[in-house]
């Protein structure tokens, strides 16, 4: 009864695919000169002149994306919505750091400046290749073959999404020349690995000796089967094809990916691809928000085989290629698209790779310019009435009603989407209400808040739950304990306790924390305590913190809320708590 209404706002995007679009410049600004760095500027650049070229409308959404909120990254939208400025926290240059690479996807898109970057990438990439066609990782370092390989797949790529077709003709012998000289390399590399073993005392061919180099030359080598095995490979390379089939059980989730994608390629009939796929599909986990993933990605090590987003993009081409099961893999999307949407892709390979997933069935995808049906109540969501308008190519809009127009029924929503992807967006509510009449809020952020009188005996500090009965008194010292539970892994996420007039924290110092694996900034302010993570995997979590009772009489002491700055849809609170001190 004491609710007052403030104000409501819908979000909604329409065609998130487009924001595998605007990670791109990421990769072709990166700083260093390295041999994979060098190649996804290529590869960025290769893949922006062929979307621009399949359709007169896509180009179109880049020439709309000029000056405009299009091009801000996610940690500066939506300021009203978030529970602290921007300028208030610790991530203010990364927000600006995504705005100026999103700034550049229009400048990126510009015909005559993709055709000189392609040129000059491909010159450099030239050069760094080694005599035996192998790539160092920096130039003066000994021939990768893991670098090489790399490359590989990715030439391979590019050639799958009908991309290499972008360069004139003597661009296209380059790479040709490029890709011939690499695949020679890993050959011969992947040879000598099987005489050295050959050599060795009691070498027995059906034991496992598969090892990821192996595994990642199948997969690498499997975009270019009309490049003959040379004839003194070809023992090793059917020797690492079999082991393939037979020790692929114990690999991790890329690895069985890649066998499967290397099985297919060369046509290897029997029923191991369809086995590794029943078997990655039995352990896969199922979200009607976040689609199909492992769980695996929860504890994923620092190997190149273990990253969660190059794993889930190998595997939508592993479903999309070899199963042809167009369901599962919308839901594969679904899982990469939602780690955009509450933090950032991290690495120019994590990018690549996502943008070749998401890219994969063409540019369709991209073509469309159907928005959300969305009616709230019995009111029709107008789109094109949008503050802001509709955002080109994403279809982002937001839409507002202020006090007097909020009514019940606008709580019923409903949804319809009329072409193929996914959408997602999120309803803000705003309203006033006094503190302790507010009851808790579960999104995939959960908060529990609990008080504690903290008590000196002669068995140590004791923490005793404080009721009606055994009420605080002034001078005690208060233990607050924060217990959140995330269901998936967040950047840049603020909790604030708030603190009732009555007590005082007993450190106001601020200063960054470790504390159970969980790196956070903790900052005290006159009415609230905020914790800052700016990597917060999933899990549970306590925080504690201590205040002492000043002052008596009875006080509101808040409530706690938790939010994600990347995507402020992501919010919790706790319920609101009464303190009373005699």
């Amino acid at each position: 009864k004491t609710l007052r209404n403030h104000k409501l706002t819908l979000e909604m995007t329409s065609n998130p695919a487009w924001y595998a679009i605007q990670a791109l410049p990421y990769m072709m600004e990166y700083a260093y000169e390295c041999a994979e760095q060098t190649f996804n500027r290529y590869y960025a650049n290769a893949i922006a002149t062929h979307v621009v070229n399949s359709q007169p409308k896509i180009k179109a959404v880049f020439e709309q994306w000029k000056n405009t909120d299009a091009l801000l990254s996610n940690l500066e939208k939506n300021q009203d919505l978030k529970s602290v400025l921007l300028q208030e926290t610790p991530w203010v240059l990364q927000g600006q750091d995504e705005s100026d690479r999103k700034k550049r996807v229009a400048l990126l898109f510009d015909l005559n400046r993709m055709s000189a970057e392609l040129e000059a990438a491909l010159k450099k990439l030239e050069a760094m290749q080694g005599g035996n066609g192998g790539f160092a990782w920096f130039a003066g370092m000994p021939e990768s073959r893991f670098i090489t390989q790399y490359i590989v797949a990715g030439l391979g790529h590019l050639q799958r999404l009908g991309v290499t077709n972008v360069t004139d003709a003597a661009n296209a012998s380059k790479i040709q020349h490029i890709t011939e000289r690499a695949i020679r390399y890993i050959d011969a590399e992947m040879n000598r690995d099987y005489q050295e073993m050959k050599r060795q005392k009691g070498f027995d061919k059906s034991t496992n000796h598969l090892g990821y180099d192996a595994i990642q030359y199948l997969y690498a080598r499997s975009y270019f089967t009309k490049q003959d095995v040379p004839v003194e490979v070809n023992e090793a390379f059917l020797f690492w094809l079999e082991q393939a089939k037979s020790h692929w059980h114990p690999q991790s989730l890329m690895a069985q990916g890649m066998i499967t994608l290397a099985l297919h390629a060369y046509d290897q009939r029997g029923s191991t691809r369809e086995s590794i796929l029943k078997s990655l599909k039995e352990r896969a986990l199922h979200s009607e928000e976040l689609g199909m993933y492992w769980k695996e990605y929860t504890s994923a090590g620092w190997w190149w085989y273990q990253a969660p987003i190059e794993t889930q993009s190998l595997l939508i081409e592993a479903f999309d290629l070899v199963a042809k099961d167009a369901k599962t893999v919308e839901e594969l999307k679904i899982w990469l698209l939602k780690q955009k949407q509450v933090q950032d892709w991290k690495t120019t390979k994590a990018t690549a790779e996502a943008c070749y997933a998401l890219l994969l069935r063409g540019t369709e995808l991209l073509a469309s310019d159907k928005l959300v049906e969305v009616s709230m109540g019995k009111t029709k969501v107008e789109p094109r009435k949008a503050e802001g308008g509709v955002e080109a190519g994403t279809g982002h809009y937001t839409m507002t009603w202020n006090r007097g127009e909020i009514t019940p029924d606008m709580g019923a929503i409903t949804l319809k989407k009329s072409d193929e992807g996914i959408a997602w967006g999120g309803v803000y509510w705003q309203y006033f209400e006094q503190l302790d009449n507010i009851t808790p809020a579960k999104t995939p952020l959960s908060i529990d808040k609990k008080l504690y009188r903290q008590n000196t005996t002669d068995k140590g500090l004791v923490l005793e739950p404080i009721t009606e009965k055994l009420p605080l008194r002034v001078g005690d010292i208060l233990k607050v304990r924060l217990e959140i539970r995330v269901d998936r892994d967040m950047e840049y996420v603020h909790l604030k306790d708030m603190r009732g007039a009555g007590l005082e924290p007993t450190t106001v110092i601020s200063h960054y924390h470790w504390q159970g694996g969980l790196g956070y900034y903790e900052t005290m302010k006159d009415a609230s305590a905020n914790f800052f993570m700016m990597w917060l995997p999933k899990g549970a979590y306590v925080f504690e913190y201590g205040l002492r009772a000043t002052h008596e009489g009875t006080f509101s002491n808040g409530i706690t809320t938790m939010q994600s700055m990347y995507a402020p849809e992501f919010s919790s609170h706790s319920a609101g708590v009464v303190v009373t001190i005699k």
